[in-house]
């Protein structure tokens, strides 16, 4: 079994120091960047939330928002404009899954932020569920 060089590379990114690195290392492992896919995932609105209640704020104006901020990002880390780029809404480890058997990636490259203890146990690990999750192999990259 080859593990590199990958087709279809899906790295979950959340703008933090950590994920952006492991896009990097993604971007290193494909022939044509074509091939990388960048997912963030967002969180769903509550109805309770005051710019739903006024109605200032929806799931368009989100997903435009992030994705320009990905793509701003992205170019800075040097990322050509075929970077397929993808938003999200819902449970970040059931999305990151579901899109990479969407695009029936052959590996997912995600960063571990190292959470331990109570943090983790009440939020869980975004890591931990989609390698369990996954179809596909995947590589975490910790600190």
């Amino acid at each position: 079994m080859k593990w590199l060089p990958r087709e279809t590379v899906v790295v979950p990114v959340d703008f933090s120091e950590d994920a952006l690195a492991a896009f990097e290392t993604a971007h290193g492992m494909v022939k044509d960047p074509a091939h990388l896919h960048a997912i963030h995932v967002l969180p769903l609105l509550e109805v309770t939330d005051p710019g739903v209640i006024w109605e200032t704020i929806d799931d368009e104006s989100r997903r435009q928002h992030a994705e320009a901020a990905l793509r701003e990002q992205l170019s800075k880390l040097g990322a050509e404009d075929e970077v397929h780029v993808a938003i999200r809404f819902g449970d970040p480890g059931h999305e990151i899954v579901a899109y990479a058997e969407q695009v029936d990636a052959g590996l997912v490259v995600v960063a571990s932020h190292g959470q331990s203890g109570l943090r983790r146990l009440l939020l869980g690990s975004v890591a931990e569920r989609v390698v369990r999750l996954a179809h596909c192999p995947v590589l975490v990259l910790k600190k």
